[in-house]
């Protein structure tokens, strides 16, 4: 295929990864920000190592790994009786695999340091109201109906809200998700926590409080946790009215080594209500343009596949596009090699979800004592470890990715 023109909207993880395989592919790329300045969402994200693959094709594993916190394991305990009711450790599977919790601002910087490496231009300020196609090219337009750029493909990385792909003809329908979390970034160098694991401590499935290490956001900063609290989000206001001291002493006393943490939170801007939705747009593309990331799809955070999910559309895209002879067919086949991977994961989602946040207490109590015991009887550690790896079904191949040699990388990111 010729080198096309290729603008790109929105400069978040999917949106610069995106741009980076393109351009190395000959590809003219356009990046068009709605924000004056580029910048992160959101505190802390497990990468896991489907999403460390792809930073490892762009040639960004040793940039990561010096920001993020190396996890082996992901372990959750009941608040009240200490009972172990998930413990995933990556070791069960062979290999060598393991995940990195980073800080989204060190995800972002690592991107977007490339990109800029790189001379590829970012147009900021842009707000994009919709697409209009004519004679096999896509127009960008703004609010105004001005035209923005034109282009061989669009690529939408707008995220969840995506407004190019509720004016699709394949609009998702979007299913408002009735539980969400606080988070906050707190200082955790001096306080005791489990520094190689995403820890949990759940009250039934009402309650979900965790401490995620996620190393530094920028060099020479201290090293960060990642602190976040299950809510139904229609409960949020009622929260904060009843004061902070109240929330935090219900943290501690269903988990008391919080309180190191929790000293750090004075205000209620230090936290971040994050709502969450289920929607995929089928196919993920549609009139010139390409659907990534959570504009393609999005769903509950429970197996923690957000961004990983986003950087491997991004690698699939530009693989297909590499071995197509259209623009057509390798949307298609873009479709194709993502459809089996996405739909697993998001089955998964929807399953586990009211395992961790519901308002069922028999759903909990089967959490707690039979699916826990069942989880230590092989092959469920490796069926487990596999799904929290993101590799329970091939994501590599489809990508035309191979997986990291995982003991290698962690030997040369050391």
């Amino acid at each position: 295929m010729k080198p096309l023109d290729i603008g790109i909207a929105g400069a978040g993880p999917a949106g610069l990864a995106a741009a980076l395989f393109l351009a190395r592919a000959g590809h003219r790329v356009d990046l068009i920000e709605r924000f004056d300045q580029p910048s992160p969402v959101g505190s802390g994200l497990l990468m896991q190592p489907t999403g460390l693959t792809v930073l490892d094709a762009l040639g960004l594993s040793r940039a990561i790994h010096a920001l993020g916190n190396r996890i082996d394991r992901l372990h959750g305990a009941d608040a009240r009786s200490g009972r172990t009711v998930l413990d995933v450790r990556y070791d069960a599977l062979a290999g060598g695999r393991y995940g990195l919790a980073v800080h989204r601002a060190a995800l972002f910087s690592t991107l977007h340091d490339a990109v800029v490496a790189e001379g590829l231009p970012i147009r900021t300020g842009i707000t994009l109201a919709k697409a209009e196609t004519r004679q096999a090219r896509t127009a960008l337009h703004d609010p105004d109906g001005e035209i923005v750029g034109d282009y061989d493909l669009v690529i939408d990385a707008t995220g969840a809200r995506s407004q190019l792909a509720a004016a699709s003809v394949v609009a998702p329908k979007v299913t408002e998700l009735p539980w969400g979390a606080f988070w906050a970034t707190l200082d955790c160098d001096g306080i005791a926590h489990d520094g190689r694991a995403l820890v949990q401590r759940y009250d039934a499935a009402k309650v979900m409080i965790g401490i995620l290490p996620v190393g530094r956001a920028h060099p020479g900063e201290g090293r960060k946790a990642a602190f976040f609290w299950s809510l139904k989000t229609a409960d949020a206001d009622t929260v904060k009215r009843a004061g902070l001291e109240r929330w935090k002493a219900d943290i501690t006393g269903h988990w008391p080594e919080t309180a190191p943490f929790l000293a750090q939170i004075t205000d209620w801007e230090q936290l971040t209500l994050a709502r969450y939705a289920h929607r995929t747009t089928l196919p993920p593309y549609a009139d010139g343009i390409a659907f990534i990331g959570d504009s393609a799809h999005s769903t509950s955070p429970q197996l923690g596949q957000g961004a990983n999910m986003a950087l491997l559309d991004a690698a699939t895209l530009a693989h297909a596009l590499s071995s197509a002879a259209s623009v057509e067919e390798a949307l298609a086949a873009y479709a194709a090699a993502r459809r089996r991977h996405v739909r697993l994961f998001q089955l998964l989602s929807y399953v586990f979800t009211p395992f961790y946040q519901s308002d069922s207490r028999s759903i909990a109590w089967l959490r707690d004592r039979l699916v826990a015991t069942v989880a230590k009887i092989p092959p469920a550690p490796q069926i487990l470890a596999a799904i929290v790896s993101g590799t329970l079904a091939d994501p590599f191949t489809p990508a035309g990715l191979q997986e990291c040699r995982w003991p290698e990388t962690a030997l040369r990111e050391a």
